[in-house]
């Protein structure tokens, strides 16, 4: 079918980090990991969309987009850039920009870590160490009391397992190990940290007389499949990268439910610890190394990964097994450079959530504006909005265009279909 519409009382919005798109000489990891000439194409955060100075102009054109929900993040590194010293103009800049939001009728869901360690974090270890999730109690407890009343929903910690695995297992983002116990522990500790913030924040709110506060952990989740699902090494493969990327964390996080190889080193409840499910998800892949591989002939975008429609309600499936919740679909979008086929993928992923019969209370689409994309830096475009790095200058594009159509006409329409969806063609793996 070529239209849909939108479930009742769904909300499209986009989400953002961040070190992504605030830019400036901020001391936390990832500034580090640059400096160290770890970023592909040799950009660095600094640059980014210097959305610090801008994000009235960039909430602005939010708004102009219809969209009436964002995600944003908060940036450790600026708020607490010494160890015990907070920055009160960076804690203001925030409370501002949620205000702002607000008044301009868009709701904030805040991202309290997203990747990004302050470095005087990082050095003493970071989340490697249980005793460390302390100073991130802290670091909560601050912008939750900023906040107060004015934000009431809340992620505690985005993509652990993305953290850990990349960080501590692959060693291609900071800090660069390579020891897969190092980074089991490290999704050990992490829970641990999630687990703690969602009842801080939960108490805090209750103390200052606010009810309805929302929290959870956005995970990001695939789709692992065996290359040759005759081979039983595939198949063995595929259940193991799955139990160990996703499956254990998210039983734990979610439940306080621990099977190997995550560990309760928090002596941890059995109980529920997320107010809703908030879903990351962009690709299946296939099996049959200890990396991860793509089927030939299936559509692909720039980078290379799986556009898997479908994908993204057999993650929310496993997700609901655990516990039934109102969705939040944290993060989706594709790389398309050219903005060649992203109206494509918008139609897809949108029609597959809206006829699954879930509960999907909202979509953050990845992302607002192209930004600095991690390992990537500045050649991977994830946005809606073009950016001119050089510039600064934003323009909206086509599938910006298409996606503030869905969100007022509640959906696609036959019209819409053809004129922004039809002419688009995915690009096929030919490897």
């Amino acid at each position: 079918m070529s239209s849909f519409s939108l479930r009742d009382g769904m909300e499209l919005g986009s989400a953002s980090a961040a070190a992504q798109i605030e830019g400036g000489e901020v001391e936390h990891n990832w500034m580090d990991w640059q400096r160290r000439g770890h970023i592909k194409d040799g950009s660095s955060p600094a640059r980014a969309n210097d959305h610090y100075n801008r994000w009235q102009e960039d909430d602005q054109l939010m708004a102009d987009m219809g969209m009436r929900i964002a995600r944003i993040g908060v940036e450790w590194a600026r708020i607490e850039p010494q160890e015990g010293k907070f920055d009160q103009s960076a804690v203001n800049h925030y409370v501002a920009e949620v205000r702002w939001l607000k008044k301009h009728k868009i709701k904030p869901l805040v991202t309290l870590h997203h990747f990004t360690n302050p470095m005087w974090f990082e050095e003493m270890g970071a989340f490697e160490k249980r005793g460390n999730v302390q100073y991130f109690m802290r670091f909560v407890t601050k912008m939750v009391q900023a906040f107060g009343k004015d934000v009431t929903e809340y992620i505690t910690i985005n993509e652990p397992n993305v953290y850990a695995m990349l960080g501590y297992y692959f060693g291609w983002w900071p800090p660069g190990k390579k020891r897969f116990r190092k980074a089991m522990h490290v999704m050990s500790v992490l829970t641990v940290a999630h687990v703690q913030a969602y009842q801080l924040i939960h108490a805090l709110q209750k103390g200052i007389g606010i009810a309805g506060t929302h929290v959870s952990y956005a995970m990001n989740m695939q789709v692992f499949e065996p290359e040759n699902p005759h081979k039983f090494k595939h198949r063995l493969l595929a259940y193991v990268a799955e139990r160990f990327f996703q499956a254990s964390i998210a039983k734990a996080m979610t439940l306080g439910v621990f099977r190997w190889p995550i560990r309760n080193l928090g002596k941890i409840k059995n109980g529920l610890y997320c107010d809703f499910i908030a879903l990351n998800y962009y690709s299946r892949v296939t099996m049959a190394s200890m990396q991860s591989g793509t089927r030939k002939g299936v559509p692909v975008n720039d980078l290379g990964w799986e556009i898997y429609p479908q994908g993204i309600v057999e993650c929310l499936r496993f997700l609901m097994q655990l516990h039934p919740l109102p969705i939040y679909i944290t993060e989706n979008g594709t790389c398309d450079n050219g903005d060649a086929f992203r109206c494509r993928f918008l139609f897809d992923h949108l029609q597959t959530l809206c006829k699954s019969g879930l509960p999907v209370k909202r979509y953050y689409h990845w992302c607002f504006i192209d930004n600095f994309e991690w390992l990537e830096g500045e050649s991977a475009r994830f946005g809606l909005v073009h950016v001119d790095y050089k510039t600064q200058k934003r323009t909206v594009k086509r599938s910006g265009e298409f996606y503030s159509q869905i969100i007022k006409q509640n959906g696609v329409t036959e019209e819409m279909y053809r004129e922004y969806v039809e002419p688009q063609q995915y690009k096929i793996n030919a490897k």
